[in-house]
């Protein structure tokens, strides 16, 4: 880890609203900067995802300068349960992080599972003498989702971890022939922005859906190149360009809680 610059961990208090997805866009749009290397790690044990977000089927480099690790390669199939206890996951992942031979990296991006038990504070623990600096949470607009925020928020400052700002994903959605705007998921107690203001946090910015996210993510593609002008894309660019000022000189964390 001492090769590594700036270390960059997702978090879910829940599963299936675009954890994984928001990390390899992450990963893909850093990836852009010239002379950035980047590294993505998977450690969502039970439901690997990221090598079929990325495109990859064994291979562990997308482009030259973005490399990704995750159980899914150890794998004999995609259709393999992985069937372990705390301890080996805790163990597996204790070994992601200090055999694997990153190389000289700047931004290590690691997806993990839902939830805050064993992964995530033994991900915290074993990262914790790398100078971690601050969390970024992912929320959806509709309360239920942001309950689960407040949770992580409080999970946060447990573990002495501070926030950065929030990510409203699934904010809205735009028909792109009409380009109006419909509320999917309705902000029914004021949304992320709303809670950014009581908890005094941030608010980064949000992503609207979009049906072409998920079919780059189902062939592996880059939403960024696949579909460049989409109002999704240019929020995720948005976003990225806001966490330059706390990422230059830091590393991060960025919490990923979903419903």
């Amino acid at each position: 880890m001492s090769s590594v610059k700036h270390k960059i961990l997702v978090l879910s208090g829940k599963g299936g609203v675009g954890k994984s997805t928001f990390s390899a866009h992450l990963a893909h749009g850093l990836a852009e900067e010239e002379g950035k290397q980047i590294a993505l790690l998977d450690v969502d044990i039970c439901g690997p995802s990221i090598p079929k977000i990325m495109g990859l089927e064994g291979e562990p480099y997308v482009e030259d300068n973005l490399a990704v690790m995750s159980v899914g390669f150890l794998l004999g199939s995609p259709d393999d349960a992985v069937i372990w206890r705390g301890p080996k996951k805790n163990g597996m992942i204790k070994q992601f992080l200090r055999d694997v031979d990153w190389g000289e990296v700047d931004y290590l991006i690691v997806d993990t599972p839902p939830g805050t038990s064993d992964e995530h504070l033994s991900v915290v623990q074993y990262l914790s003498a790398a100078h971690i600096d601050g969390a970024v949470i992912i929320t959806t607009p509709q309360e239920v989702s942001l309950q689960d925020v407040r949770k992580e928020i409080n999970f946060c400052r447990k573990v002495k971890l501070p926030i950065i700002g929030v990510v409203e994903n699934m904010s809205g959605f735009i028909c792109p022939k009409c380009k109006n705007e419909s509320q999917i998921f309705p902000p029914t107690t004021g949304g992320a922005e709303k809670m950014c203001s009581d908890f005094g946090i941030p608010l980064l910015g949000r992503v609207p859906l979009d049906p072409n996210i998920g079919r780059s993510c189902d062939t592996g593609k880059s939403f960024f190149t696949e579909i460049p002008d989409s109002p999704a894309t240019l929020s995720y660019r948005a976003i990225i360009q806001s966490m330059y000022p706390f990422i230059v000189g830091f590393s991060f964390f960025i919490l990923d809680v979903m419903c």
